[in-house]
């Protein structure tokens, strides 16, 4: 097995984009998208200014991510080193692209699956190289063994001062850069300023560090350039995404409420212990299921998860993880219709261990999304966990509008306790950056495109109004099941608004 890699000359590339055009034609890559593309930055003052080429694509990494995360290994190394992929495996889940942390994967429009940089493997096969590297004219490009002492590549890796993108992010690039300029290797240290001096399109869901209108890139803070030609790369995980992180909350919560009623000797309670709660389940789950396939670019090949599944992927083990919850609550609902309330303290520990698989795996699944540093807080589980209780009270503060349930104080006690550990959390989260990206992610969140909808939405609808309606209710004592329920209303609308803008935030730092 060899390991080949890239060697990019920025000092000799002129940026003709005949690598750009070449790829395009040898694997006929349809219009708005790329596999490789050159980006121009320009540094300095006038008169001394200057303009730096720097050639994006696949990395090649020895720890791909997008392998590890990919469900169906659609994505896969062969014997060359190169990580290649495979179309008629892909789901179209996107979730490749936000792991890889170099913008190299796209959803190809016309086939709906997952594409990139191969160093045309096809043709490395028959001896014959990249067609990037034939058409190049000033050899800017070099393909070599890395493992070989003796090629081209190594020698220079081993003897000049090169350096890769993304370094922090441990995934062992096999791509290198001579002569390069850090702020053309770093998207952040550089911005698309905001006076249409821009050679490329660019929309709003192509991110870059906000720049006011008529002011330099060079006076946002750790900014040392602007962008003067890129691609543009959308945002892959929006609304279906945000809404499924709700739907399988509310799911969790109202299983693991109703385990604590059992705990708490209610399980004699049939219709709002026995048999509600799984029927609620239920209908959230699928839910959750139908958003989950109707994101999918193939979503007829979602049985893939299953029938080709990549067990280091989350995707694969989340989707066990939702069917053996929805097998627990189906046994729930059964012992509930048959008056067999008698098994629930039985059925109750493994309904609150599935509710809190259910509730949480995400934490790991956004955990393998290395592109997103934002999604990589520790805080992330805690959060989750947290906001399945909230959705638990919420739901069961809106059930008690409608039937008897049990011990309604406890339920108001689990719904303000579940906003309470959002807020702490949350405000925790906030103040701590761990990185650049995070800092910018925040910023976007909180002062950004989507404040409005992270304060108003996420804090004062979702966290706000619950607890004062719920204090008001458990301080004043009243039988008023219709306040708390409309506290309970707002934490699970406010809660999507949360989650949306996270989702967002997430996706809005450059990565080229």
């Amino acid at each position: 097995m060899t390991r080949l890699g890239f060697l990019l000359d920025s000092d000799s590339c002129i940026g003709c984009h005949a690598c750009t055009v070449a790829c395009k034609s040898e694997h006929d890559v349809p219009l708005g998208v790329n596999r490789t593309w050159v980006k121009y930055i320009e540094t300095g003052t006038f008169p001394d200014v200057s303009r730096k080429f720097s050639v994006m694509r696949c990395n090649q990494c020895d720890d791909a991510p997008c392998m590890k995360i990919c469900p169906t290994s659609a994505l896969f190394r062969d014997d060359k080193g190169v990580v290649d992929f495979d179309d008629s495996n892909c789901i179209g889940c996107k979730s490749c692209m936000n792991a890889c942390p170099y913008d190299a994967l796209y959803i190809n429009p016309e086939t709906n699956t997952a594409h990139k940089c191969n160093m045309c493997n096809h043709r490395l096969e028959v001896g014959l190289e990249p067609s990037c590297q034939i058409v190049c004219p000033t050899q800017a490009i070099t393909i070599g063994d890395l493992d070989d002492p003796t090629s081209k590549i190594s020698r220079i890796v081993a003897r000049d001062d090169v350096a890769v993108r993304a370094p922090e992010q441990n995934t062992k690039p096999k791509v290198f850069y001579r002569g390069a300029d850090q702020a053309s290797l770093d998207p952040t240290r550089t911005a698309i300023a905001n006076d249409g001096m821009i050679w490329a399109e660019t929309t709003p869901s192509h991110p870059s560090v906000p720049v006011a209108l008529g002011s330099k890139p060079t006076d946002e803070p750790g900014v040392v350039g602007r962008t003067a030609y890129t691609t543009a790369h959308h945002m892959t995980w929006k609304s279906r995404v945000s809404g499924y992180l709700v739907t399988k909350a509310v799911a969790a919560g109202v299983m693991a409420v109703a385990a604590l009623l059992v705990l708490l000797g209610h399980e004699d309670v049939q219709a709002a212990v026995g048999v509600v709660p799984p029927v609620v389940a239920g209908v959230f789950l699928a839910a959750t299921g139908f958003l989950l396939v109707t994101d999918l670019k193939q979503p007829t090949r979602f049985h893939y998860l299953l029938t080709r599944g990549n067990w280091s992927s989350w995707l694969v083990k989340g989707a066990y993880v939702l069917m053996a919850f929805a097998v627990v609550s189906g046994a729930w609902f059964l012992a509930g219709v048959a008056d067999q309330t008698d098994l629930l303290p039985y059925l109750a520990p493994f309904a609150a261990l599935g509710a809190a698989g259910t509730a949480g795996y995400t934490a790991y699944l956004f955990a393998q999304c290395e592109g997103r540093d934002l999604w990589q807080t520790p805080l992330l589980l805690p959060v989750l966990l947290a906001q399945a209780v909230t959705a638990g009270g919420a739901v069961y503060a809106v059930l008690d509008v409608f039937m008897d349930v049990p011990a309604p104080t406890a339920i108001r006690w689990v719904l303000l306790g579940g906003v309470l550990a959002t807020a702490a959390l949350l405000s925790v989260e906030l103040t701590s950056h761990g990185s650049r990206h995070v800092e910018l992610a925040v910023h976007a969140m909180t002062r950004g495109t989507w404040s409005k909808q992270f304060w108003w939405g996420g804090v004062v609808l979702g966290l706000l109004v619950p607890f004062v309606l719920t204090v008001v209710a458990l301080v004043a004592d009243i039988d008023a099941p219709a306040l708390v329920a409309v506290g309970g209303i707002a934490a699970l609308a406010g809660m999507f608004a949360y989650e949306d803008a996270f989702v967002r935030a997430g996706q809005s730092v450059p990565l080229s």
